[in-house]
């Protein structure tokens, strides 16, 4: 039994791994730091679900008090402003950016400052 395998086959492999890799997402370690103050805030009871997305220029972590409501917080890393204002940010709820930085522990710090408390309406 023969393998018919053609050179335009190979390149539309090589292609399609190439488009796979090309996104940006958080590592392993990135996830670690998020999902520790996530979880802490949760435990707190603030923030009760999150979402994650990623596209060819960033990857975001987005943070919710309630699963039908906009994000309260989100993280965003953008490896192209790695050298310039920091790859990571946080975004406010309306997009304002409340903390930058080149070191995602670093930023992620603006939780641990930041006092947080219930508001029953």
């Amino acid at each position: 039994m023969a393998l018919n395998c053609t050179m335009q086959n190979v390149t539309h492999l090589r292609d399609y791994k190439a488009k796979a890799y090309d996104r940006i997402f958080f590592n392993r370690q990135e996830l670690d730091a998020i999902l520790n103050v996530y979880g802490r805030m949760v435990a707190k009871g603030e923030w009760r679900d999150y979402a994650m997305g990623d596209t060819k220029e960033q990857a975001v972590f987005a943070i919710f008090r309630r699963a039908s409501e906009m994000p309260v917080y989100r993280i965003v890393k953008r490896p192209k402003l790695a050298n310039k204002q920091g790859a990571y940010a946080i975004l406010g709820a309306t997009g304002q950016v409340l903390r930058r930085g080149h070191d995602l522990k670093v930023a992620l710090r603006y939780f641990d400052k930041k006092k947080f408390s219930v508001v029953n309406d």
